[in-house]
């Protein structure tokens, strides 16, 4: 059973960073808590599969929730806002973004790899 709860937090790290592209500590952290609590449930006598319709209920009113609460970016200063979240305060990695943003448009893809020289 282990290996199984390590796929799935492994599964649900893996399709955050896809959607969303950040967040998946608390994703894992999140997963992590709901089995936790889901095997004391079900050790306890509840049914699993109530469970899971508990559960699925749950995600469903947690989307929405942030669906309502979400906010569009307009500006590239709000980009870089949340670039420089996202790495962690650092205002100069939220500037890069916001520009490469800006260069690429909103449907665009950015990729990071790791330079092989100390020049970019």
């Amino acid at each position: 059973f282990e290996n199984m709860g390590a796929q799935m937090v492994r599964e649900v790290a893996s399709k955050t960073n896809d959607i969303a592209g950040d967040g998946t500590t608390t994703a894992t952290v999140l997963a992590q808590a709901i089995v936790q609590e889901g095997n004391k449930a079900v050790a306890a006598g509840m049914n699993p599969m109530d469970l899971k319709r508990g559960i699925d209920l749950a995600v469903g009113e947690v989307v929405a929730a942030l669906g309502k609460a979400a906010k569009k970016i307009k500006t590239s200063e709000e980009v870089a806002q949340v670039g420089t979240i996202s790495a962690n305060g650092d205002e100069s990695v939220g500037k890069m973004i916001a520009e490469a943003m800006q260069k690429v448009g909103n449907e665009g893809v950015i990729t990071v790899e790791e330079a092989k020289t100390a020049e970019t």
